[in-house]
């Protein structure tokens, strides 16, 4: 009985084990289910399907590569935030980090009057020290500010190139932001004038070097015209603006629509300035050229606020009288309008006399008319040869008595008015100052009507005939370095420079030659070239290699003390690795000692404009200098 007893406690022991057991099994599964599972929507839904989940009673295992360091925690993160943290074994991997890209190298150069600072990361194998000498001798003076970073990272073949010509350009440009970058150089900049910025893009752009683009932006303030000046004239039917100032595009607009159906044909030059005395300048301007259209002929001229009509001589009264007082009308109330209609011209009166001065295109000045004194004649003579230099002045002028009280002041005026010009003739009467004449400058027809104003007074009577020539243009009349390497190739066509017998001394006539060269080089501003001397093949290779150096860097100090621009030209000597004719004849080693002038020359391509970006000037050819191909060649003796 007992021994039953016992049993049947046992068997309900061992009973109640192993419903314990298979209890325990059971909710461990449905724990490892349920964290597994939890745990796999959540990584699922922050995108990290790479990640394995796997479960193993309370642990919850991760496993898998992770892309980087920080996705493998943030799986970490995912899975403490569903499961205890303490519960999760991390078994991720991470991917092999990818090797890390070397930096961008590029400088910021900003200049103005306080300094220059310099601002980037640039390559810890360049030269900082000699950098930061050749900005300093650059700043004239200025402070410079060094807040450049190294590192040490290699560089691009063209960095050294591109800070180089980032460093001569900043040389030319006082105000500037200059960005560079291996394989490009950004400049914005301001010009004084038109003519400036036309010099300063053409100089910049010949000198980009190989493989690196050029961004240039040069503005240009509006200039001050001061008096505000418009001049429209019409003689013998034909239209023309002696002097055109506006204030917008619109007033221009507006203006030249008035002339062109007063019937001016072609392109007119109107500068948009400062300085204009009132919004309405536009609206006056061209209600006054329509009422030149309207008589038929004459001029009007706006000095500021001040209008001064002259009507053609023979114009009916009424006719005046109508278009004057239509056009009085209808100016803004701030224009003060003076009309005048010419007498008809008396038979007896007295011979009116006249005071002329012409300038030839050689420089030739004659004075020729009445004068008032042997003192100003004096004056005159005096005057025109600090004007044209003293040489090219001949003075035929007449002493007589009775002229005006200002033609002293009319004939000086003249005079003065003639030195703006390359050639012409002015005519100075006691009622008018006629001026024509050509220049190579495109506004002067606005600058000397300002000057005539403000010399002979608002209303005074002068013509302004004034003719716009491209060859006479400084800017516009730059050779191309094309052009001045033809030029070099037809001075040493038939000359040849020579040396001293085994020296690099240039020889008597060399130095003839070397004048030549200088004088055209000096009209082709900044270009690239290179002095390259050859010899035969006599005498020890080594020995002939420094000859041929030494002579091509006599070339360049000569020109350089015949006051050429050299900081773009180079020096080479390439002794007798380069003949051009057999040296086993005596002919051939004459030819092989030569000097050759290599031209150096982007090769322009166009590329999408993206912000600053224009012309995408790449490559570089070397053009060598002759009369047909631009190789310029001379004899050397070894």
């Amino acid at each position: 009985m007992r021994l039953s007893s016992i049993f049947t406690i046992a068997g309900t022991f061992v009973g109640a084990a192993i419903l314990s057991w298979v209890a325990a099994g059971f909710s461990v599964t449905v724990i490892e289910d349920s964290s597994r599972s939890s745990v796999r929507s959540a990584l699922d839904k922050e995108g990290m399907t790479w990640a394995v989940v796997d479960a193993d009673g309370l642990q919850l295992f991760l496993a898998g590569t992770a892309p980087t360091e920080a996705m493998r925690f943030n799986a970490l993160s995912a899975a403490g935030a569903i499961v205890d943290a303490e519960r999760v074994i991390d078994q991720m991997l991470v991917e092999d980090a990818v090797e890390i890209a070397p930096p961008r190298f590029s400088v910021e150069i900003l200049r103005n009057k306080s300094g220059i600072s310099l601002i980037g990361l640039i390559p810890a194998s360049t030269d900082k020290q000699n950098l930061l000498a050749e900005i300093q001798d650059a700043a004239d003076g200025a402070t410079v500010m060094d807040l450049l970073e190294t590192a040490d990272y290699p560089r691009a073949d063209t960095w050294d190139d591109a800070v180089k010509f980032a460093v001569r350009a900043l040389k030319k440009l006082p105000r500037s932001k200059i960005s560079v970058e291996a394989d490009r150089v950004a400049i914005t900049t301001m010009a004084d004038n038109g003519e400036a910025k036309l010099k300063l893009e053409s100089e910049l752009s010949r000198n980009v070097p190989n493989d690196v683009r050029l961004a240039l932006e040069v503005s240009v303030p509006r200039p001050v015209v001061t008096p505000f000046t418009l001049r429209f004239v019409i003689e013998d039917g034909h239209p023309r603006f002696d002097a055109c100032s506006v204030d917008t595009e619109e007033s221009r607009e507006l203006i030249l629509n008035a002339a062109r159906e007063a019937g001016l044909i072609g392109e007119a030059d109107c500068t948009i300035a400062l300085g204009v005395p009132t919004p309405q300048w536009g609206k006056a301007a061209s209600q006054a050229i329509s009422a030149m259209a309207e008589l038929g002929g004459g001029s009007v001229t706006f000095a500021d606020a001040d209008i001064s009509l002259l009507a053609v001589q023979g114009t009916p009264d009424a006719t005046f009288d109508d278009v004057i007082g239509t056009l009085e009308s209808d100016l803004p109330e701030v224009f003060s309008l003076h009309a005048v209609l010419p007498e008809p011209p008396d038979e007896n009166a007295p011979a009116i006399p006249e005071f002329v001065v012409t300038l030839s295109p050689e420089g030739l000045v004659q004075i020729r008319g009445k004068l008032g004194s042997e003192r100003l004649r004096d004056t005159v003579d005096s005057f025109a040869r600090a004007k044209f230099s003293s040489a090219n002045v001949y003075t035929k002028a007449r002493v007589v008595e009775g002229l005006p009280n200002d033609w002293p002041m009319r004939v000086l005026t003249g005079l003065e008015a003639l030195s703006f010009l390359s050639n012409g003739a002015v005519a100075v009467t006691p009622d008018s100052l006629a001026v024509t004449g050509s220049t190579g400058q495109k506004e002067l027809g606005s600058v000397m009507a300002g000057f005539l104003t403000n010399k002979l007074g608002e209303g005074a009577h002068y013509e302004i005939n004034v003719t716009y020539k491209e060859q006479l243009d400084p800017v516009a009349n730059i050779p191309t370095p094309e052009e001045c390497a033809a030029d070099i190739a037809e001075i040493l066509s038939e000359r040849k420079i020579s040396f001293e017998p085994g020296s690099s001394t240039i020889d008597t006539s060399g130095r003839s030659i070397m004048d030549d060269i200088g004088e055209v080089l000096k009209l082709c501003g900044d270009i690239r070239i290179e002095i390259g001397g050859h010899t035969d093949s006599q005498g020890r290779e080594t020995m002939n290699q420094q000859l041929s150096q030494a002579r091509a860097f006599a070339v360049l100090d000569a020109l350089r003390a015949r006051r050429v621009l050299t900081s773009s030209f180079s020096a080479k000597g390439y002794g007798e690795t380069s003949p051009v004719a057999d040296n086993g004849t005596e002919e051939g080693r004459e030819a092989n000692r030569r000097i050759e002038f290599r031209l150096i020359t982007p090769e322009a391509v166009v590329e999408e404009e993206t912000g600053l970006e224009s012309t995408e000037n790449q490559g570089e050819e070397g053009q060598t200098v002759t009369e047909d191909t631009q190789e310029s060649t001379t004899d050397e003796q070894n």
